[in-house]
């Protein structure tokens, strides 16, 4: 069991002691960087806490974005009691027991504050041990994971609890977060400390979004460094023997980046599987995060193949899902899988270009009608209106096809799909073609 009342213990300011990350851990929203989507000026979560009206929530995030920090923050705020509790040495009958003195308080009109970390940890039954409790105010949750709450925390407790999404923090906020820590009294504000910029971001690169990460490696660089009369002074070498990697790295401007992510559409695209691997493992051997790249690879694979082999999608979805489940260095070969099946497949944009020639057209005819034979009829009334009247079901058909029209009027005989001849795609073109044979025939 692993419970921390709230007696000014677990929430102090840390002392000089510990792993860098620690002693820099956020004391207030001022020095919290990152998040601004939820804790800028105005927005609703940092309104919750300035105003402390905490309710329920869950907080999804990757490693190292200030899941727990903002916990933390929270807990020196709040006028609340405020528990911690350990999703992994805990069982029901210590929920129940802190569950049941919540249950007290609240009679007495204090409120309980539970935080509960990895929370996609407990069981079900163990998550339904807070509900009851949850759902009568008993207590407040705050619980903090890095798995879908979707698919981890039952259905009846997340319906209580406003879920926030924590991002990955970017290149520039790991960059400030790193200067901090050079010029913060906790960190090495009291030391010489020599390390330029460009290695700084070479550390926020390759930190991938985690904080945590990016503090430990720029303390393991700084204890690693060479020391003379002058301070301790840190260089590219030894950064590069720190994260056992080359400096294949992105500028601090991210141009670099966008270069070489480019560089691998347009290999996939030229059908150069060579050079796509290549490129691949620029990328990934420079720190970047797989599921970057394997989003990007999704996305190729519908923009530049489409039709012409339906199975890339299945690829591409089947590589991220592989890149999230065992993550680097084991997932490089999944994303190679991908990236070569992506550069020998048939390449299509007529599903890009179908819908470029659609959008044009839902933003300059907004208010177009939706024909009144596709229109749903759910009501009486809306049947002696029209809706769906006329409305053909084609697979009461001979043919299942019929002639009834379904854009609106202003747009009819527009065509927006124009598939190619390549790979599958030839046998979808001859597919419509034959449809629209058909329809000239019998209109």
């Amino acid at each position: 069991m692993n419970i921390n009342y709230r007696q000014n213990s677990i929430f102090d300011s840390p002392e000089m002691i510990g792993p860098l990350a620690s002693r820099l851990r956020p004391r207030d929203l001022p020095e919290f960087v990152g998040q601004s989507h939820l804790l800028g000026e105005g927005k609703i979560l940092r309104q919750m806490i300035d105003r402390d009206m905490i309710a329920s929530m869950i907080f999804w995030g990757p490693p190292g974005v200030g899941k727990t920090t903002l916990a933390r923050i929270i807990a020196g705020r709040t006028k609340a009691d405020f528990i911690v509790f350990s999703a992994v040495t805990s069982g029901i009958k210590e929920i129940k027991d802190v569950m049941n003195r919540a249950d007290s308080m609240s009679v007495m009109g204090d409120k309980t504050i539970l935080f509960v970390d990895e929370i996609h940890r407990f069981n079900k039954a163990q998550q339904d041990a807070f509900l009851p409790f949850v759902e009568k105010g008993s207590i407040i949750l705050i619980g903090a994971t890095t798995e879908n709450p979707s698919f981890e925390i039952n259905s009846a407790l997340l319906s209580r609890c406003r879920v926030f999404v924590l991002n990955a923090l970017s290149a520039d906020d790991l960059f400030k977060l790193l200067k901090q820590a050079l010029t913060d009294p906790r960190g090495f504000g009291g030391q010489s400390i020599h390390i330029a910029d460009d290695l700084l971001h070479i550390i926020a690169g390759f930190s991938n979004g985690d904080a945590r990460v990016a503090l430990s490696t720029l303390e393991m660089v700084i204890v690693n460094g060479d020391v003379d009369e002058s301070g301790t002074t840190v260089s590219l070498e030894m950064l590069e023997q720190c994260i056992s990697k080359k400096s294949l790295l992105y500028d601090k401007t991210g141009e670099e980046h966008y270069n070489i992510i480019s560089a691998l559409h347009k290999s996939m695209r030229n059908s150069d599987a060579d050079a796509a691997v290549y490129w691949l493992s620029r990328m990934l051997e420079a720190g970047e995060n797989p599921l970057y790249v394997a989003r990007r690879v999704v996305r190729f694979a519908s923009e530049d193949i489409g039709m012409a082999d339906s199975r890339a999608l299945e690829i591409a979805v089947a590589a991220y899902q592989a890149c999230h489940f065992i993550g680097m260095p084991e997932c490089s070969v999944h994303l190679t899988h991908a990236v070569v099946y992506m550069s020998v497949a048939p390449k299509s944009n007529a599903l890009d270009a179908a819908y470029l020639r659609a959008s044009e057209d839902a933003r300059n005819m907004l208010a177009e009608p939706v024909p009144m034979q596709i229109r749903n009829a759910p009501t009486r009334l809306m049947k002696e209106l029209g809706y769906g009247q006329g409305y053909v079901y084609a697979h009461d058909t001979q043919d299942k096809l019929s002639t009834m029209k379904c854009l609106p009027d202003a747009l009819e005989g527009r065509k927006y799909y124009e598939p190619t001849s390549q790979g599958l795609e030839a046998r979808v073109k001859e597919r419509l073609e034959q449809i629209e044979q058909w329809r000239k025939r019998n209109s």
